[in-house]
Order: C-alpha cells, then structure tokens, then sequence
C-alpha cells in the first residue's frame, strides 16, 4: 500500500514537457539578456576610462542587477500565468456541473476535427468525459493538465542562475584579457555566446537555428556599437 502510494506520488510530482520547457525558455532569455546588458555597460564605462578595477565593479554590479530583474520579472509572469490557469480551471468546473452537454459536444468537436467521423468522436468524447470530465475539458481547450501548472519559482531561478552565467563571458572577457586583446576577444565572446543562445532559443521552439543565431548576433553587435557611442559622450 505505502509503495503504490509512494509510485503515485512520484508521478503526480513529475513535470510535463511544458514545464520543463517553460523553465528552459527562461533560462535561455535570461542568459540572452545576461550577456547583453552586461557587455552595454562594460563598453560604455570602458571607452570612458581605462581604470580595471572601476569597469570590473560596474559590470559587476549590472550582472547581479539584471539577473534579480530577470529573476523577478519572469516568476510575475509565470505566476500571473498560473492565476489563469488556475482560473480557467474553475470556470470549467462550473460549466460541468450547469452545462454538460456543450462540453461534451466541444470535445467530441476537438476529435471531429482530427480526422474522427461524428459518431464515434462522440463514443470517444462520452468515455473520457465520464472518466475524468474535468481533466478532458481543460485539457481540449486549453492544453493543461490538471494538477501540472508552471512553477514560478524555477523559472525565476533559472533566470536568476543563466542572467548570471551569461553576463559573466563579456565581464570575465572585458576585465580578465589582457589589454591588446581586450576589445576584439570581449566582441568575440559576446559574439559566440548570443550565437548559442539563438541556437539553443530556435532548438526550444523549433524555429529556424541559423535565422535565430544570425539575428541573435545582429543585435549583440548593434548592442555593443551603441553602448560604445554612449561611452564616447562621457
């Protein structure tokens, strides 16, 4: 008894492939941005001063700012996504119970559209409601599973942990180098690691890799041009 109990624990605490995915995605970005927010203002201050130990502390400082902003903002979001999750749910609930038959029709009309014939799309609809009416409703409509909702808390740590990681190549690179190559080898790490975050984002949701990684550099590099500018108005 206790080991099927322990078994079926086990599965109800698994993730979904959605939530594995949401947390990846904010992983991704929060690296993406890591990387950007700290090389803007290790090339700013840099162009503006050639004292380590002052560009050192500045990029410092905006790695742990961006990374507690990504952190907070990603678990706002991810929380206001459960709210309504949360809340659809309900909703559905209520509609069981005061108008069961167009939910059943709406199921029956999801497997009618796959290709099932009328009758038996309803033969099937009739069982699965019957099973668990709630979860086949909120799972036809909305693509959720009861019970599996995206935890805030992973994403604003994964945030926090890949803002941190990302922003450490440009600062390690513009602080670390050695002076004759302090320039192009920060441009080169930031260049290879918004490449990867593009190959990774584009792999995540299966878009096209070598647009994801093109642009992804395209935009490090006018990041990198404009901070420069702003450096020289200092």
């Amino acid at each position: 008894m206790m080991k099927t109990m322990t078994i079926s624990k086990s599965k109800k605490q698994k993730k979904t492939m959605a939530e594995r995915s949401n947390t990846l995605r904010a992983g991704v970005l929060g690296s993406n941005d890591g990387i950007l927010t700290v090389v803007g203002v290790l090339f700013s201050v840099a162009v503006a001063t050639t004292n380590q130990f002052t560009i050192f502390i500045a990029g410092l400082s905006d790695l742990l700012a961006c990374a507690f902003s990504m952190a907070s903002g990603e678990y706002a979001s991810v929380s206001s996504q459960k709210d309504t999750e949360r809340a659809a749910i309900e909703k559905e609930r209520e509609l069981i119970k005061t108008n069961y038959q167009d939910e059943l029709a709406v199921v029956a009309d999801y497997y009618v559209e796959r290709g099932v014939t009328q009758e038996t799309a309803k033969k099937i609809a009739t069982e699965l409601m019957n099973k668990d009416a709630l979860g086949t409703v909120v799972r036809v409509k909305y693509d959720l599973q009861l019970g599996h909702y995206m935890n805030p808390w992973d994403a604003a740590f994964s945030s926090l942990v890949s803002a941190a990681s990302g922003g450490i190549f440009p600062l390690v690179a513009m602080t670390f180098l050695p002076a004759s190559i302090q320039w192009p080898g920060t441009i080169l790490a930031v260049t290879l690691s918004v490449a990867l975050t593009g190959y990774l984002s584009a792999k995540l949701g299966d878009g096209l890799v070598k647009t994801a990684m093109i642009r992804n550099i395209i935009v490090g590099l006018i990041t990198m041009a404009i901070h420069y500018s702003v450096g020289l108005m200092l």
